[in-house]
């Protein structure tokens, strides 16, 4: 489940009686880690890309399908077939609800979420470019130069088929959350830094979701989430300083599900 890329042209859809319940389940919960923090404006020029951005991903091995989804009005399914029309549905679902989630979490913070102004599908590396640099294909990036995702198409549909479909929520929960990052004035030395927290950031999304029932995990799904997290690690051999370092596979799997069994107050927001 990486972070890199795919194609289907669509921005986040709201649902304002799914906001309102994931709203109130964050409200809740606590006053939130955001309370500390400053929300700044997009940061200027650059490309913040999420995980495995510096080259090819490792392609995950074969994967048995799950059951068909059938995602509802408040309820959605990260299972399903491996079509094109499951693949574009759960990408639509991921975004909506990583929406809803950010905004729940910074309004309990007394704070307005603004989110990332749009999601934009490639298939041609140098198809977008982000502050003047191309986007490579095999890839997923949060752009903050122009505040947006973009993802190359096939190399998403073809994860999305090996790995299963919760890997899509991962993969836009990551990216998403660089989106947060900068909208937090966060600002590190080291990529890996950057990186391993937008991990973290992406197990809280979908583990806080699973908790107050927005999202349902089939049996599996858990699993994916380590396959593709396994598939996008460093290699062994990459310095953990070097630039575009993302982590290793056990430092990537280490830091989603701490932020998936604790939320984010294990990622270290303020």
């Amino acid at each position: 489940m990486g972070i890199i890329g795919a194609r289907s042209g669509y921005c986040a859809s709201r649902d304002s009686a799914g906001e309102a319940r994931v709203g109130q389940q964050a409200a809740g919960r606590r006053r939130g880690p955001l309370a500390g923090l400053l929300v700044a404006a997009v940061v200027a020029a650059g490309c913040m890309v999420g995980g495995g951005d510096q080259g090819e991903p490792r392609q995950p091995g074969p994967r048995q399908s799950g059951a068909p989804a059938s995602p509802g009005a408040q309820t959605t399914r990260a299972d399903g077939t491996t079509g094109v029309a499951e693949f574009e549905q759960d990408f639509r679902d991921a975004v909506g609800i990583a929406e809803r989630y950010w905004t729940a979490e910074f309004r309990a913070s007394g704070r307005r979420f603004q989110p990332i102004r749009r999601v934009v599908p490639y298939t041609r590396a140098g198809e977008v470019s982000c502050g003047g640099a191309a986007v490579p294909r095999n890839n997923a990036v949060y752009c903050s130069a122009g505040d947006f995702i973009a993802y190359d198409v096939q190399w998403s549909v073809s994860a999305f088929r090996q790995v299963g479909d919760a890997f899509l929520f991962y993969l836009l929960g990551h990216e998403y959350a660089h989106g947060v990052q900068v909208r937090l004035g966060i600002r590190y030395d080291f990529t890996i830094q950057q990186e391993l927290q937008a991990d973290c950031m992406a197990g809280a999304y979908l583990g806080d979701n699973v908790r107050s029932g927005t999202l349902t995990l089939d049996e599996g799904d858990l699993d994916e989430f380590r396959e593709g997290l396994l598939a996008v690690g460093d290699d062994p051999d990459q310095p953990w300083f070097a630039e575009g370092s993302h982590g290793t596979a056990e430092q990537r799997t280490d830091s989603f599900f701490r932020g998936y069994e604790n939320s984010l107050d294990a990622c270290g927001l303020g």
